[in-house]
């Protein structure tokens, strides 16, 4: 999949891709002033996108994930500051203008955004929404647009399409209006398309529609889609390869298989290792203790030191770079990435103490459907005392 550049080894991290790439990131910074300070939001990205490729962006809220795609679309506020290089095709986006970035937005590269209820238009129907969106790119008529409209519509998969263009987003389920703005992403045939959490709030089933639908999408334009999402499962099933991202910064990246069985960063274990397992079933889950660091006052050193259970005296002192492990291809940002890979589980890190669990609680349950299941200790003591008390 999408060959990650990075901003130590560019050129090693693509060698064996064939083929131009549509995208190309290259040490991107976005800093927010602010009358507190200022806000590191991303810093030092390096990342490639070519086309038809699928790269998977994961990370806990406010790890720069969703402030490194607006920067790609040049939809950041006018006080942020932009630094490194964005190249669309070979032309550099970084310091166009608002009116300079209208011929690639949406043409060239189109957002799928977390809301489509607050991205549509209420008091517009979606057919003219995405009419004026092709209108916008294409000297057409408008009946032209509206049977383009149509059209897109029925490639997402939306049933009876010439009757659902004319309807209103409130007239639309949660999935349908997803796939609209899918739809409204894909009408100008765009090279590049960015999906911020294109399936919040759905359920799982529209979910894998919707996933379907933007592969399928891939299959038949070509185009290259990047995917912003905290659902480690989508990255699993969809992307060919992933980069995590935690305090403004690429912690790890590198092809799906490579990263989800050989981790090289803590911070990519506990995060995989907080997913929920069936097989433990009646255990709490396994947290990252902790807070992600402010981007205002980001810590002396590694920026997940402070959580880290292999953070040692480097760690706290110098920020590690961004370089190739063990495998090839495969690229962690940790000064113990090579004490990690000696370890056989390292899940066993962030492992805490279970007290008063059922162990298996669906065999239990099963056997006395009245016996609490998954109980605390302090909880039964407290309810033991509270039956002690004397009733009035």
């Amino acid at each position: 999949m999408s060959e990650l550049g990075v901003m130590n080894a560019p050129e090693s991290a693509s060698r064996g891709l064939a083929g131009d790439k549509l995208l190309r990131v290259e040490n991107l910074s976005v800093d927010f002033p602010t009358e507190d300070g200022v806000v590191h939001a991303v810093r030092d990205v390096s990342f490639t996108l070519g086309p038809g490729e699928v790269l998977g962006i994961v990370g806990e809220s406010g790890s720069g994930k969703s402030v490194s795609s607006m920067a790609v679309m040049g939809l950041l506020p006018k006080t942020a500051r932009v630094g490194g290089s964005i190249r669309f095709k070979g032309d550099e986006l970084v310091g166009r203008t608002y009116k300079q970035m209208q011929p690639v937005r949406g043409n060239g590269i189109s957002m799928i955004f977390q809301d489509p209820m607050t991205s549509l238009n209420p008091v517009y129907t979606v057919g003219w929404q995405l009419a004026e969106a092709y209108l916008a790119h294409h000297d057409v008529s408008k009946k032209a647009a509206w049977a383009k409209a149509v059209e897109s519509l029925e490639l997402v998969g939306i049933p009876q399409p010439d009757r659902r263009a004319a309807q209103y987003p409130h007239e639309f389920s949660g999935g349908m209006r997803q796939r609209a703005m899918i739809a409204m992403a894909i009408i100008n045939d765009p090279d590049v398309i960015i999906a911020d959490e294109p399936t919040t709030a759905l359920d799982v089933t529209v979910q894998a529609q919707i996933l379907d639908t933007l592969l399928r999408i891939r299959d038949e334009t070509s185009a290259g889609i990047m995917i912003i999402t905290h659902d480690l499962g989508v990255v699993a099933g969809m992307v060919d390869r992933v980069q995590v991202m935690y305090g403004g910064t690429v912690v790890e990246q590198g092809g799906v298989d490579e990263v989800f069985e050989a981790q090289r960063m803590p911070y990519t274990v506990g995060l995989l290792g907080s997913i929920p397992n069936p097989q433990l079933l009646g255990k709490r889950l396994t947290p990252i203790k902790g807070a992600p660091p402010s981007l205002m006052n980001l810590p002396k050193g590694c920026s997940f030191s402070p959580r880290c259970p292999l953070a040692i005296d480097v760690c706290r002192e110098t920020e590690p770079e961004l370089l190739e492990t063990d495998r090839t291809g495969h690229f962690a940002r940790c000064h113990r990435s090579a004490h990690l890979a000696t370890i056989e589980q390292p899940q066993r890190l962030f492992a805490h103490e279970e007290i008063g669990v059922v162990e298996n609680p669906a065999a239990v349950t099963m056997a006395n459907p009245d016996i609490p299941v998954a109980e605390e200790l302090d909880d039964v003591e407290a309810r033991l005392h509270e039956d002690e008390r004397p009733t009035s």
